[in-house]
């Protein structure tokens, strides 16, 4: 498959130059020529595969030869991450990129030990947005995986309300993800916990969307338990 690179825009004529941080990295880091295709995204479904007619230090010149657009997956699917310690979130960011989640929503969870305040929190988000980018070119994604802002509990539970269903993943739980009716259309949430777990009182909040539900009889890491709960959301929907 051809590499992806991702442009504010897709070009509207027969001829495009690819510079910026892209044409760097398809130019000097890929080493690109003459004759090779490559693939330009705008990270909402449109797709021009193009061929290099020209190569210079930080940039390409592009002949398109092919448009098409890849529609949105349908339903969307939606991971609530509890913000893990250490370098934990931009991990489970980059496997739910590569699997295939539609929009990871940062989560401030009571039990959470990491905290997002002030710079420090805008510089740890756009690291969480940075690693989604990249692991949507490195999965050859149609769709670029949207990193949402910090949500509070209270803002989740009203952030939900839009959703056609959601899952919340909890140790305790009985039922299993496997045998969960799943919606059809509109979003499928999932809601993952801290290292901690969720609070009583956030669990409590959220049954207003039902009883919450377990991915088996083991305890995976807040990293692990969303990317685990996806591959099986992406196989019962026929998508693997």
């Amino acid at each position: 498959m051809d590499p992806v690179f991702l442009v504010e825009a897709l070009p509207g004529g027969d001829a495009f130059t690819l510079d910026g941080p892209e044409g760097h990295h398809a130019a000097d880091v890929q080493r690109l020529g003459p004759g090779e295709t490559l693939t330009l995204s705008d990270g909402s479904g449109g797709l021009a595969r193009a061929e290099v007619t020209g190569a210079e230090r930080g940039s390409l010149t592009l002949a398109i030869v092919e448009r098409r657009t890849a529609p949105a997956p349908d339903p969307k699917l939606t991971v609530v991450q509890a913000l893990p310690k250490g370098d934990r979130g931009e991990r489970a960011v980059q496997m739910l990129t590569e699997i295939g989640v539609d929009e990871v929503i940062p989560w401030a969870a009571a039990r959470s030990i990491t905290q997002w305040k002030g710079s420090r929190g805008d510089k740890a988000r756009a690291k969480w947005a940075a690693t989604a980018r990249e692991a949507t070119k490195q999965a050859r994604r149609a769709h670029l995986a949207r990193v949402a802002e910090l949500h509070t509990t209270k803002q989740l539970i009203a952030r939900l309300r839009e959703a056609a269903q959601v899952l919340v993943l909890h140790e305790e739980a009985v039922q299993p993800l496997s045998t969960v009716e799943l919606a059809g259309t509109g979003e499928i949430a999932v809601v993952i916990g801290p290292e901690g777990s969720i609070s009583p009182a956030e669990l409590d909040a959220l049954r207003e969307f039902g009883e919450p539900i377990r991915l088996g009889e083991t305890v995976l890491r807040t990293s692990t338990a969303g990317p685990a709960a996806l591959a099986v959301l992406q196989a019962r929907l026929g998508r693997w």
